[in-house]
């Protein structure tokens, strides 16, 4: 979420609660666990336009990771 205050620019100058993002995702996971939420796939691609086709050919020609 972001500030309502204009003036908080850093982290260390949010007044709210910080969680780092380790702690936050081993806690989400411990959540889904214990509600015996099934693990969701990735998406393997299969159906993707050719335009999307064109557009990751062009990031893995500049050598970038999708």
């Amino acid at each position: 979420m972001a500030s309502p205050d204009p003036k908080v620019n850093s982290a260390g100058d949010w007044p709210g609660r910080v969680v780092a993002y380790r702690d936050f995702a081993a806690d989400l996971a411990a959540r889904r666990r214990s509600l015996c939420e099934p693990e969701v796939p990735r998406n393997t691609g299969n159906r993707r336009t050719v335009s999307k086709r064109a557009l990751l050919g062009a990031l893995d020609q500049l050598g970038a990771k999708w």
